[in-house]
């Protein structure tokens, strides 16, 4: 049985729930999310509360359970409240500009990195080394935020490169001078 796929998913009052077969639309003040759920599963609405069970008693059905709850539980606190990430660009002459839909990273190499802002996604920089990332969608911002990290992963020496503002980075030590 899956702990986290019985747990029922509150809903404020201010958030309306679709549910249409296999298709679950999720409305709030900040936008509108919709996802298609396996077949396998059964999605109700019931005291302002949504369970997700299962129509077959399979393990792989039980885990897409959990799964599938995470999923809707996440789309009904993003179209409530949004999610944010926090990036932090480190290095000497490392700098971050947004201008429109572009983010440009001046990141150390020899052309400044232009990055197309997906839609649903919103970057404000705060000062020229931190980069706040911010959607409804805790996927999209995951996916987003993952590959603007990838322009210039830190590296372990110095900790030059963007990480996540609650990254730890283990540094390593440099070489040591010959003793002979």
């Amino acid at each position: 049985m899956s702990r986290i796929g019985k747990q029922p998913i509150p809903v404020p009052a201010d958030i309306q729930v679709d549910i249409k077969g296999q298709n679950i639309s999720v409305s709030g003040k900040k936008g509108n999310l919709e996802r298609e759920i396996l077949p396998e599963l059964e999605v109700s609405m019931k005291d302002q509360e949504i369970i997700v069970n299962n129509r077959d008693n399979s393990k792989r059905t039980n885990a897409f359970r959990g799964m599938t709850r995470s999923l809707i539980n996440n789309m009904v606190v993003g179209v409530n409240e949004g999610f944010k990430k926090t990036l932090i660009v480190e290095g000497v002459g490392y700098k971050v500009n947004v201008s429109g839909k572009t983010l440009t990273l001046n990141v150390g190499y020899s052309n400044p990195v232009e990055f197309a802002i997906p839609e649903g996604i919103q970057i404000n920089v705060d000062g020229n080394n931190k980069i706040i990332v911010e959607s409804i969608d805790k996927e999209l911002l995951g996916l987003t935020s993952a590959k603007i990290r990838e322009i210039r992963k830190p590296e372990p020496y110095k900790g030059k490169g963007i990480r996540y503002d609650d990254e730890h980075i283990v540094r390593k030590v440099g070489k040591a001078g010959a003793a002979a």
